[in-house]
């Protein structure tokens, strides 16, 4: 069955989060997902905090972007929360926005190259593995974790062109998806994923986690086509929704049968109502999608 979540956008000030966490844990909601977009909020202080207000509900961070963070302090991170909240925590990783790390210092000449080095560093941290490494940008020296979680956590990454898709399947758990993938490239990205998944995991299940841009209310149809006016007309149709529950759910069924396993409902940037935002995804659009 493919879940629903929410994400809870960073355009949101830090204080608004608690009462988004509480209403997505009592409305059942599956998943609640936070941005560690620049220069807005923290990816791993929200989810802690989220897991630390919620009993249930699984808490997705899409992404921290690996060229702001040293591999070894995110495996500590991921590692202390794992440990706390144990299996409720999803956790991806990606190259950031170029421009953002250009800012501050962190563009590397080869993203791809970094990403995998990092996967395969991050993946055997949390796996308990000592490890030393001496690659382009990843180096560790003899690094392994005091307080490794008691199951490794899954680690997705996010994709959007062919070559990291590629490593994407080759080196991580999962894949994470934009707002900005129709259903048509949903199911391109998973058939280049299956491709490249190694052969001794191919069989197992594969998360892939899709953003759909999504609004309700009687403003609906207007704040969706302003978060979408730089697409050309055709391409903005496939690619958000505005309307009712039943509206929302077909357009969550689509996807899902394109190949999502998670479908994250993206509240526009301007969301007037963010806890009533999840309580519609959960009370409303949740019972109408398989």
């Amino acid at each position: 069955m493919t879940e629903l979540g929410a994400v809870f956008r960073p355009q949101n000030p830090p204080e608004r989060l608690r009462d988004v966490v509480r209403a997505a844990d009592e409305s059942g909601l599956e998943q609640l997902w936070l941005w560690e977009d620049c220069f807005l909020e923290g990816g791993i202080s929200t989810a802690a905090a989220a897991l630390a207000w919620s009993e249930r509900v699984r808490v997705g961070v899409g992404v921290l972007p690996v060229p702001l963070r040293n591999v070894a302090i995110t495996a500590m991170e991921l590692a202390a929360l794992e440990r706390m909240f144990p299996g409720r925590g999803i956790w991806g990783v990606g190259h950031g926005v170029q421009e953002w790390m250009g800012q501050v210092g962190a563009r590397v000449a080869s993203p791809v190259t970094l990403l995998r080095e990092y996967l395969d560093a991050l993946r055997g941290l949390l796996a308990g593995q000592r490890i030393t490494v001496k690659g382009r940008y990843v180096q560790l020296d003899d690094v392994a974790l005091d307080w490794p979680p008691p199951a490794a956590p899954p680690i997705l990454a996010a994709a959007t062109g062919p070559k990291t898709l590629r490593l994407v399947g080759e080196s991580a758990d999962g894949m994470i998806l934009t707002s900005s993938t129709p259903a048509h490239g949903i199911r391109a990205a998973a058939e280049i994923v299956r491709s490249a998944r190694p052969e001794s995991v191919a069989a197992q299940p594969y998360p892939i986690v899709v953003y759909l841009l999504a609004a309700t209310g009687p403003d609906a149809a207007d704040r969706v086509a302003a978060e979408l006016a730089d697409k050309e007309p055709d391409v903005a149709a496939e690619l958000g929704v505005a309307g009712d529950a039943h509206t929302v759910a077909a357009a969550v069924t689509r996807w899902a049968e394109a190949g999502a396993t998670s479908v994250i409902l993206q509240p526009t940037a301007d969301e007037p109502d963010p806890v009533g935002f999840v309580r519609f995804a959960a009370e409303q659009v949740r019972p109408l999608v398989r």
